[in-house]
């Protein structure tokens, strides 16, 4: 895989002119609209880029993005890619192997989640503290030491200061803001409400099908992650009396409506990120 890698570094080295970010964002659900603030120098379609699959996803569009925010330069990812879509769980997490080869400082994801966390609303924006993995992890097969360790350390997979950061700015801006843990599953069917009762007791707040690969590859390189959910649904946590139908077309109208406070507050971290040595 790393040959893979060098290729394609390669390919957008010579296509972007040497350009290095400093930071990697995965505009999934709920940053799509992040993509508009970007002072694009360089957009790479998925499928000109060596080895890179092509996300299938409604709602995610599939090239790279290389540019300014807020005068820090960041490449983005605009679609992801999902275990459920049929790749491999190493072709699912190979561009943020590659981002880390380009040199960022960290990592940003979003997705949109299920609500499990009684507590909770459609509309909530969850920081995520941490995560339950279930599904094959990324690591498993032959390990190369230049990804990392064999055995990573996965005590602290979201970084606690720019949680610090990002709760300051919600503050600041009148966000309001929840926190939580994130479970991915392999989807795509939606939980079942006995699934959802497992979920919550085992501690999720938030429930979705993807994100935790990508955190698992970026704390193998030791690479700082913050992580942020859209509560586009509250799923089936009032059991089987009381079943709740969740259609994808609804979950992308619920992110949709919270988009531009996320990108306010993604925007901001971006800005003073700079505060913060890596």
């Amino acid at each position: 895989m790393y040959e893979k890698i060098l290729t394609t570094i390669d390919y957008i080295k010579l296509k972007t002119r040497n350009f290095q970010p400093e930071i990697g964002i995965v505009l999934g659900s709920g940053l799509g609209g992040l993509a508009n603030g970007i002072t694009v120098q360089h957009a790479i379609p998925y499928s000109d880029i060596p080895n890179f699959p092509v996300s299938t996803v409604q709602g995610h569009k599939g090239q790279l993005l290389f540019g300014t925010i807020a005068g820090r330069r960041v490449v983005a990812m605009q679609g992801r890619f999902h275990f459920y879509e049929g790749y491999p769980i190493e072709t699912v997490t190979f561009p943020i192997r590659v981002m880390m080869q380009l040199g960022i400082q960290f990592l940003i994801l979003s997705n949109a989640a299920g609500g499990l966390n009684p507590d909770f609303k459609v509309g909530d924006i969850m920081i995520i503290t941490d995560q339950i993995h279930m599904m094959p992890n990324p690591l498993i097969g032959p390990h190369d030491d230049r990804f990392g360790d064999r055995f990573p350390d996965m005590s602290e997979p979201y970084d606690k200061r720019l949680i610090h950061l990002a709760d300051a700015i919600a503050k600041e801006k009148g966000i309001e803001v929840q926190h939580g843990v994130y479970t991915a599953t392999t989807g795509p069917t939606y939980e079942t409400p006995a699934e959802c009762r497992y979920f919550r007791i085992i501690g999720t707040d938030a429930i979705g099908m993807s994100t935790t690969p990508e955190v698992i590859v970026a704390r193998q390189g030791k690479l700082p992650v913050f992580g942020l959910s859209i509560i586009s649904d509250m799923g089936n946590i009032y059991g089987e009396d009381h079943p709740v139908i969740i259609t994808h077309e609804e979950v992308i109208k619920a992110v949709n409506a919270v988009e531009p406070k996320l990108i306010t507050l993604i925007t901001e971290l971006i800005r003073r990120s700079s505060e913060i040595k890596f």
